[in-house]
């Protein structure tokens, strides 16, 4: 291409990498040491990711574990340079987690500004800070995504407009690709789909996938927490877009280990999305290898998408289902109520829809039947608060 078609800061990124690469020896050489010097800075975003997460939830930090161990991560790190915005945005969560708004806001928006995806974590945030009539935070955070975002981009945006908007362009003009069940679609379709069409009909999806977590927010018993919230929105927006490269998964990993952290379904989500890597490979080795046909033909590499697509939806669901049922959420038998929330952790309910109106909490915390303080043998009452580490059961 022309102009590169990655963000601003993606592509500020790319240009450090290159300052260290040598200028000299061939360009095969000269590419590889590149190419590591890549690898060394993403596996620095990586760490980070790890430790940001570790401390999101303070009283479990060993659910960091699960991003470090991530089958996903270590196959899919160094296929692009997302890990930089994942990176910003598993920061910009921690920071959120001790209320920090405006830094949160600022690293937000550096993160999209590295990648598109972390501007959904808004939407979210918005639901919940309504729920709970926190405004003046989501406001503070809002400023300082927005000023972030366009501290970075206005300079590019008015010295090379068109360099700037290839990557909004591209992506807007890029056809049915890798990974989507359109791709499925389009490959079993006499006539498939116009890209326009396609565009049209992926945002209703979005927008109604949207409609149903923002009527989940708002009507759960227990206000859902950020990171559960955060991960649904994520998930959609993978789940409806037109394409799926294999290193979007690392998108959810950290926010998967915040809104689930159990090893079993982390573990099933995973396995599926290791499936699809080898899959798209050995499909993209079938395509390439002319009449010898080896590799995964197109029936195999369209079962390797569903097995993405259900691997997804599954952890979708049991995080739906814990925003439902919260007595089943992990991070909240022992008490907490969301740790990574910051100012919405504890807070009371403001404005609310259908059976948390007719059922209004005594706060956010508020626990409906008895439970027990670790190591005490006391039961706390039903409809009252545990202060301290607390856990489902009986004395």
């Amino acid at each position: 291409m022309e102009f590169l078609e990655y963000p601003v800061l993606t592509g500020v990124f790319m240009e450090v990498a290159s300052w260290v690469t040598p200028g000299s020896g061939s360009l095969v050489e000269r590419e590889q040491i590149y190419w590591l010097v890549n690898a060394g800075m993403l596996m620095a975003c990586a760490a980070v990711i790890a430790v940001c997460v570790a401390r999101t939830h303070r009283r479990r930090p060993w659910d960091a574990l699960l991003v470090a161990l991530a089958p996903a991560l270590a196959l899919t790190a160094t296929i692009n340079w997302d890990l930089l915005a994942v990176a910003l945005t598993a920061a910009a969560l921690l920071m959120w987690s001790r209320e920090r708004p405006f830094a949160f806001g600022v690293l937000l928006g550096l993160a999209t500004a590295a990648k598109l995806y972390p501007a959904l974590i808004l939407g979210p945030l918005f639901l919940l800070c309504w729920r709970a009539g926190k405004w003046r935070a989501f406001g503070t955070a809002l400023a300082g995504s927005a000023g972030a975002w366009l501290v970075v981009n206005l300079p590019v945006m008015i010295g090379a407009f068109e360099g700037w908007s290839k990557f909004y362009t591209f992506s807007e003009e890029r056809g049915v690709d890798f990974g989507s069940f359109w791709l499925v679609l389009s490959q079993n379709s006499d006539q498939p789909l116009a890209t326009e069409t396609v565009n049209t009909l992926a945002t209703l999806l979005m927008v109604l996938a949207c409609a149903l977590i923002a009527t989940l927010v708002l009507m759960a018993p227990r206000r859902p927490r950020l990171a559960q919230v955060a991960f649904l929105v994520v998930a959609a927006f993978i789940l409806t877009n037109k394409v799926y490269s294999p290193q979007y998964v690392l998108w959810l990993i950290p926010l998967a280990a915040l809104a689930r952290p159990r090893w079993r379904d982390f573990l099933i989500w995973q396995s599926c999305e290791v499936l699809y890597y080898l899959g798209i490979w050995m499909y993209l080795a079938y395509t390439s290898s002319g009449d010898a046909q080896r590799g995964l033909p197109l029936e195999g590499y369209h079962l390797a998408i569903c097995l993405h697509l259900a691997g997804t939806l599954y952890l979708c669901a049991v995080v739906v289902r814990d925003a439902l049922f919260p007595e089943r959420d992990v991070v909240r038998r022992d008490g907490d109520d969301d740790p990574s929330g910051g100012v919405l952790d504890g807070a009371p309910d403001r404005f609310v829809l259908g059976y948390a109106a007719a059922h209004p909490p005594q706060h956010a915390a508020h626990f409906d039947r008895p439970v027990v303080r670790w190591g005490t043998g006391r039961t706390i009452g039903d409809g009252l608060s545990a202060s301290g580490p607390v856990a489902p059961g009986s004395s």
